[in-house]
């Protein structure tokens, strides 16, 4: 299958603000608002509703984070930390049981293509951005996942350009961390 205008336009759009967002850089917020509007509209054509709803979810996210990174903590930017280790077990919980619960309603309520695979990536892209917008280093382990399993995931839906482009974000996110963490260290 072809890479359509809106795939190579919505994946151009969402690679720099992910690569901006990997170097800490408040840009990519409002270059996420318009690549999630573009990327919405791409899963819905081919039948990943779950990821439509991410998309979505993703734009009011951006909109937040935005704000959370400017002003976030009492009026000052937000630096980077960490996030306590009981915590991210029961986001990782959460994520596992909301995967699999939205995967079912999917599964009987919609003909999504691979329910349950597309409820992991939308869940566990939740808990990362959740985790990005509040500066936390550990949001890159999510998205290292995330990414591993959207991979395939797109190919097989013929997204050969996104899946490509997972590829690179995979990458980013390694990337990201080691900066973020030295960032950190720094004392940014």
């Amino acid at each position: 299958m072809q890479s359509s205008a809106l795939e190579i336009g919505g994946n151009a759009v969402m690679a720099a603000s992910i690569f901006l967002a990997g170097r800490n850089n408040i840009h990519s917020w409002w270059l996420g608002i318009v690549g999630c509007a573009l990327m919405a509209l791409l899963f819905y054509s081919t039948q990943l509703h779950a990821d439509v709803a991410l998309q979505l979810f993703f734009i009011v996210t951006c909109i937040i984070g935005w704000r959370q990174w400017l002003r976030g903590d009492h009026g000052h930017a937000l630096h980077i930390r960490t996030t306590r280790l009981g915590t991210l077990a029961w986001m990782v919980l959460v994520g596992i049981a909301a995967s699999a619960a939205y995967g079912l309603m999917l599964h009987h309520f919609t003909n999504a293509y691979a329910p349950f695979v597309d409820s992991a990536v939308l869940m566990f892209s939740v808990i990362a951005q959740v985790l990005l917008m509040a500066r936390r280093i550990e949001n890159w382990p999510v998205w290292l996942l995330v990414n591993t399993i959207s991979v395939p995931l797109y190919a097989s839906r013929g997204l050969y350009l996104t899946a490509a482009l997972y590829v690179a974000y995979w990458i980013n996110a390694l990337v990201a961390w080691r900066h973020w963490r030295r960032q950190r260290a720094a004392g940014a």
